[in-house]
């Protein structure tokens, strides 16, 4: 007998406005998942996205922590976390082991696929990874960023004593910090809120007031301001390495002269690798509890939207259950 299900709850964002609507359950195709999410984080892409970053159209949100409801069986009941790259699986770059890059690929709440700010998502079971039982659901829902700032560690050769400055006292920011501390980094985080440096020191890092006169061989920008860029790169030591974390809807010229002068290498770092920040989220190597600024019911994800937005808020969270 063919079930039917009733809609579902999901912010949805339709290139105006982002609010509350009913939507269809998500349809099952096979090798996906459907995962009754538990919480989802709003970050810094989200709040571009509804500002037309990426030109999305559909459910918002791309972190999250859930149970697997409907798919392979040695899947269902687990509580999981997911990738938010969905690879074609076909191409070139998928052969090669780039499938995040992949050129037809979709990406969770992004491009082209819904997502996780709902009662249910859908994805790729290749994509999912196995909450450990000692890992709370409001220490889970941070594997996506905090793969994110490990995926610096795979681009840059970081050394014990590094010197290393952060812009950005944001939620990336204190979680890229304490990334690039535990691989044995000398971290400065530089931000324009006392309390968010506070929160900064107490995590075991160094934090200093912007503007900051200091420079050093490994910068990275995580402002999430479209200045970011040339603030940061102004902090980069001659055949230094600049990183870029920032993505933002406005665009500003780019000052190439310093770059080609100071022999500046520039990267651009987007997702990670999901294991070693649920071994690090496991081990407690990297804290996130204090990151967290307020929960919302997914029933007023519209005010938790609105919550994210204000100054000094970190990361705030949807429960969805």
């Amino acid at each position: 007998m063919l079930l039917e299900f009733g809609p579902v709850r999901a912010l949805f964002f339709d290139g105006r406005d982002a609010g509350l609507r009913d939507v269809p359950r998500p349809h099952v195709e096979p090798g996906f998942a459907l995962v009754r999410v538990s919480l989802a984080g709003i970050c810094r892409t989200d709040l571009e996205l509804v500002r037309g970053y990426m030109q999305f159209r559909g459910i918002l949100g791309h972190e999250f922590v859930g149970v697997v409801e409907e798919g392979p069986e040695e899947w269902c009941g687990k509580r999981v976390v997911g990738e938010i790259n969905f690879a074609c699986g076909r191409c070139g770059f998928c052969a090669s082991g780039l499938g995040r890059h992949c050129p037809n690929r979709r990406v969770l709440g992004i491009l082209g696929a819904d997502g996780t700010m709902a009662e249910y998502v859908v994805v790729p079971t290749s994509n999912l990874h196995a909450v450990p039982d000692s890992v709370p659901d409001e220490v889970a829902v941070f594997t996506e960023p905090v793969a994110a700032a490990f995926e610096i560690l795979e681009q840059v050769h970081v050394v014990p004593g590094m010197r290393a400055l952060v812009f950005g006292d944001g939620k990336l920011g204190l979680l890229v910090a304490q990334v690039l501390h535990a691989a044995g980094a000398r971290v400065r985080v530089v931000g324009k809120h006392a309390e968010k440096l506070a929160l900064a020191e107490s995590l075991g890092l160094e934090a200093t007031r912007f503007p900051c006169a200091e420079r050093a061989p490994l910068v990275v920008d995580a402002t999430g301001a479209p200045d970011g860029f040339s603030v940061a790169l102004a902090a980069t030591e001659p055949r230094g390495t600049l990183v870029l974390k920032t993505t933002v809807a406005e665009t500003r010229p780019v000052e190439t002269a310093k770059i080609v002068v100071d022999e500046i290498r520039v990267v651009g770092s987007r997702c990670g690798n999901f294991l070693p920040a649920l071994r690090a989220l496991e081990a407690g190597t990297v804290r996130v509890r204090p990151l967290v600024s307020a929960v919302f019911p997914l029933s007023e994800a519209e005010r938790a939207f609105e919550a994210a937005r204000q100054p000094g808020m970190l990361k705030v969270l949807l429960a969805a259950r």
